[in-house]
């Protein structure tokens, strides 16, 4: 083993350590976090409201040495709310430039499906291609730039949901549901105390473990997590099935094949591995598919889920040995 995967692994270690402080359980929406993270990619969250979304990301940006921006997602938001925009300046003279909460290393797009389309598109397109363009003039965000948008379940009155073609651009959708009871007790009980989440944080208890110049350079030691040829063809005919099953509108496209190979490969070091293994994809296949598949209509009317078509898809698919 490497000492740049070594140190790659020790460091998501103490990150998952710290962020424990914060946040009770969700270990898999904590995992996918990281993940996405160091994978340079982005999440879809959703979830109820009060189940920590925004304590979650302020936790990573916290622990992880990045900045933290958060933009409350309304339906009268313009592009230039979230790019910026070139304010004149009447005391020189000229134009200056006034950055927009997109120029930040986390952030939190809440309800992002309360903006229209034209300023989701502006959002989304900073995401794929990391660079905004303000008056003409182009500026590039910070490597390590990363999207973590949500979405209420529950309500849809004035949203605009996101197009196919935009969600694909997410790494994972992950649900953040409701802590168990053990969990919840726990919460109650710090929150008698001086221990609530909020106040662990605010109160300098967790601690930094990574710069954002650091996260970067780890990024590259997942290059050195081995993937079997006959594991990159397992995940190439996985995201195939999709496309060819009699259920299926629209399947998943390469950008889920890239997706699926690039998060197994950081769940494998998350698990100290050097290696991936099937259980490294079939667990990830849901997040990553799940969001980017349409069933036909007549299947959803028999009461077939995306989530029912991966399973059949995860048995139907030989798995190599």
């Amino acid at each position: 083993m490497t000492e740049s995967l070594e140190q790659l692994k020790i460091a998501l270690a103490e990150a998952r350590a710290e962020i424990a402080k914060v946040i009770i359980g969700q270990q898999n929406v904590i995992e996918h976090a990281l993940i996405a993270i160091f994978t340079g990619q982005h999440v879809l969250i959703e979830g109820v409201p009060g189940v920590g979304k925004t304590l979650l990301v302020r936790t990573l940006a916290k622990v992880l040495g990045g900045d933290f921006a958060r933009i409350q997602f309304t339906p009268d938001l313009m592009p230039a709310d979230i790019t910026g925009t070139s304010v004149f300046n009447l005391k020189e003279s000229n134009f200056v430039l006034v950055k927009g909460p997109v120029f930040t290393s986390f952030l939190l797009a809440d309800e992002i499906n309360r903006a229209p389309a034209k300023t989701q598109s502006a959002l989304l397109q900073a995401m794929q291609e990391r660079l905004v363009t303000i008056d003409n003039e182009t500026y590039a965000l910070p490597p390590s730039f990363t999207v973590f948008a949500t979405q209420n379940p529950v309500e849809y009155e004035g949203t605009y949901p996101l197009p196919e073609a935009q969600k694909d651009r997410f790494m994972f959708k992950v649900n953040v549901g409701y802590p168990n009871r053990d969990e919840e007790l726990n919460l109650a009980g710090r929150m008698l105390g001086q221990e609530s989440p909020e106040s662990v944080l605010e109160s300098g208890a967790v601690r930094q473990v990574l710069t954002a110049d650091r996260v970067i350079q780890l990024r590259a030691a997942l290059q050195l997590v081995t993937v079997r040829e006959e594991l990159v063809a397992y995940i190439v005919d996985l995201v195939r099935a999709t496309r060819e099953h009699e259920a299926m509108l629209v399947g998943a496209g390469p950008r889920a094949t890239q997706a699926l190979i690039l998060a197994s490969r950081a769940r494998a070091a998350l698990d100290m591995r050097d290696f991936i293994t099937p259980d490294d994809v079939r667990a990830l296949a849901e997040p990553v598919l799940g969001h980017r598949l349409l069933l036909r209509p007549e299947f959803e009317i028999e009461g077939l889920t995306v989530t029912e078509l991966i399973h059949r898809v995860l048995e139907a698919v030989p798995v190599p040995r």
